[in-house]
């Protein structure tokens, strides 16, 4: 069976930047973002869901969800963050699972599984290790704004509703410091691949 690895870190660490150095070395890897837009495109039964709760100003012109206009809504009140996790977080959950058996049968040492939210949702119970991927909380706000095209105040409201760098870092059976140059993530990527890949009976 092929291990499943957890990864995991606040916005703007640069998940999806360590999964494709992982790729590099021939991993797979599944991202509960991708699978999270998935519930909710149109003809899904959660976007249902949220568009009669929230109304249609979530919604695009085209009909998809307004992630960023959800985001506004979410972000300010942690009762409606709260609603709307009870409605996508099942959903997401029983896909990742699927991806993930999938996965395990194959006859890769490891695999990945991102998640921002790894240890918020649970999704954590479903990997063998984690993977924290941590940068300094300054540089999570700036590469946030500068990324989703938002100001610093809600790049902060955002951070304030994830786990704390500190708990993050406790948790972790692993870290990968992503706050210098492309050399040295590819230097830690490597290393720990090696390491997975002994700890997955590869060959």
């Amino acid at each position: 069976m092929s291990l499943t690895i957890g990864v995991t870190g606040g916005i703007g660490s640069g998940k999806s930047t360590v999964a494709r150095a992982f790729a590099a070395h021939g991993i797979d890897w599944i991202d509960a973002d991708d699978v999270a837009r998935e519930i909710v495109a149109p003809g899904e039964p959660a976007l249902a869901e949220i568009t009669d709760h929230f109304g249609h100003g979530v919604l695009t012109v085209e009909g998809h969800l307004d992630r960023r206009a959800l985001r506004g809504i979410v972000f300010a009140d942690d009762a409606e963050r709260q609603w709307l996790e009870s409605v996508t977080h099942p959903r997401i959950r029983e896909r990742l699972e699927a991806h993930l058996a999938r996965m395990a049968a194959t006859d890769a040492p490891y695999h990945l599984l991102v998640s921002p939210l790894l240890f918020e949702s649970g999704q954590h119970r479903l990997v063998d290790r984690c993977l924290v991927i941590d940068i300094p909380e300054p540089l999570q706000i700036s590469r946030t704004a500068r990324r989703d095209g938002v100001d610093d105040a809600q790049a902060r409201a955002i951070l304030a509703t994830q786990m704390s760098r500190k708990e993050r870092l406790a948790r972790a059976d692993d870290v990968i410091d992503n706050s210098g140059d492309a050399a040295a993530l590819a230097d830690q990527v490597a290393r720990l691949d090696r390491h997975y890949r002994a700890s997955g009976g590869a060959t």
